[in-house]
């Protein structure tokens, strides 16, 4: 028993991946599910996608790896930040749909908190800014707005948790209601310097704290899965938001160390170590992990929208039909053009956090058609990427040169990543193993019950696949880049 499943539940797609004893990933499956849009700025899933797919990747890993349920010695879930569910505690049923992070309408609520001058004990407690993004006021939202839903939250009969809290409890079958310290961080309702939910922020919210669950380290004791799911009944281990799992992967354990994650989203942490840093960049202060009660901690830049940009281009452009062909496009792309996207469909994430703005193009001709669009698309996260660096650098002092570590499924394009290390002026690593988040949930699994190493070693086998330096001049990134902060500004410009 030296395998680990990882659960890495994401915005769009469930997956789950088999590691074997050296933490290489051996086999994996893989499910989309529907997104809901039911009004301009709103995002949800159907919890029972969540859980459907989350099951049935599982045993379609577990199939394909030639394994079964006996041969895992534990599991680590990784997952979407954010999103929030309320459920009856005593059926499991979801109240309403789950609030998906990039969701926007609870951008009044945030600005009538701002203007009654809550803006700073939000920030002060949980290293957060007050907006639509976190979970605290998209559980309000649901308590004010779904029949019934605050009666019953104050009668003690529902509880909250983001999606790695409902995974646990519906693989225990009810019987643990917990979560880690990197997702409850991203609540708005935790306090990172005590280690404990705010009651007053709670009490701001109108959240009952009955609702919440139990917050432990991220490698820890979560529970097992019922024996009927699989067959036998599985340790769960390991816990850890995405975001924070990618950078547990990524090895990035030292202070200066930089990770980003370019999935749907993309999203750069910055480890800052076992002390907080208040950003004055309008980046967040967040927990990068928790070990043995220690909270390490990290500067987060999100950019909502990364690899979504990608499934525009194929969703709801059509102009073409596989995420691949993004870069044969932009290479065959008129260098001429300076065409500029702006994907801000929900809103712009740091350093702006405008959740009014929408998405622009800027420059287009009537040459422009897929190529220019491809190449744009692309441009626009290592553009994005830049904004989040230059917070990162004024806000905390860097030993040495930045070198970004980088994964997820974008990082499979050369031409992306290329464009992102010229725009950066720096080095882009991508690692041998691209799946740094599922790794990071395996490794907290695995070294919780000891058929992983320990930090030191685990840090020592992080290898190298390639890495992109720079290969344009310093003029050509400051004029790209000032073109970026021009479309940036005319596209604040539209939200006055």
């Amino acid at each position: 028993m030296t395998h680990i499943l990882a659960i890495d539940q994401g915005t769009t797609s469930s997956r789950a991946i088999v590691f074997d004893g050296d933490i290489r990933p051996v086999a994996s499956a893989q499910l989309e599910f529907e997104q809901h849009f039911p009004r301009s700025g709103w995002v949800e899933h159907d919890p029972a996608d969540i859980w459907v797919t989350t099951v049935e990747t599982c045993s379609g890993a577990l199939a394909r790896a030639g394994l079964a349920a006996r041969d895992i010695s534990a599991i680590g879930i990784t997952n979407q930040r954010e999103t929030t569910l309320v459920w009856d505690k005593t059926t499991g049923e979801p109240v309403y749909n789950a609030i998906v992070w990039q969701d926007r309408r609870t951008a009044e609520i945030c600005e009538d908190l701002k203007a009654a001058g809550h803006a700073e004990l939000v920030q002060s407690t949980t290293g957060l800014l007050l907006d639509p993004y976190f979970s605290g006021t998209k559980i309000k939202w649901i308590l004010d707005n779904v029949d019934g839903a605050r009666a019953r939250a104050d009668a003690g009969e529902l509880l909250f948790g983001t999606v790695d809290s409902f995974l646990i409890w519906k693989l225990t079958g009810g019987k643990v209601h917990a979560t880690d310290a990197t997702n409850a961080a991203r609540t708005l309702i935790y306090d990172i310097h005590t280690g404990a939910w705010s009651r007053d922020i709670c009490d701001l919210l109108g959240i009952p704290m009955t609702m919440l669950p139990e917050v432990k380290d991220c490698a820890a004791d979560f529970g097992e899965t019922d024996a009927d799911l699989f067959g036998v009944a599985i340790p769960i281990r390991g816990v850890a938001g995405d975001q924070q799992a990618a950078t547990i992967g990524q090895a990035c354990f030292q202070p200066g160390m930089l990770k980003s994650t370019y999935g749907t989203g993309c999203f750069a942490l910055l480890n800052t170590g076992t002390s907080p840093v208040t950003s004055q960049n309008r980046l967040l202060t967040t927990i990068a992990y928790q070990l043995d009660g220690q909270p390490t901690y990290a500067l987060e830049g999100a950019i909502f929208i990364a690899g979504a940009v990608v499934q525009w281009l194929r969703d709801g452009l059509g102009i073409i039909r596989d995420a691949a062909e993004t870069e044969p496009l932009a290479e065959k792309a008129d260098d001429g053009q300076d065409l500029i996207l702006v994907p801000a469909f929900t809103g712009l994430g740091a350093p702006y956090w405008n959740p009014n703005a929408r998405g622009a193009v800027f420059g287009l001709s009537r040459n422009s058609g897929p190529a220019e669009m491809s190449k744009a698309a692309l441009e626009s996260v290592g553009f994005q990427t830049r904004d989040l660096l230059e917070a990162m650098h004024a806000d905390f002092d860097f030993s040495g040169d930045t070198v970004l570590r980088v994964d997820g499924g974008m990082t499979a394009s050369g031409w992306a990543m290329q464009f992102l290390s010229d725009i950066l002026g720096a080095p882009v690593d991508r690692p041998v193993v691209a799946e740094s988040t599922a790794k990071g949930a395996a490794w907290l699994a695995g070294m919780q019950i000891g058929v992983y190493p320990d930090m030191e070693t685990f840090a020592a086998s992080w290898e190298k696949d390639t890495q992109f330096v720079p290969a344009r001049d310093e003029s050509w990134r400051e004029a790209r880049y000032e073109s970026w902060k021009k479309a940036i500004a005319a596209t604040l410009s539209m939200t006055d």
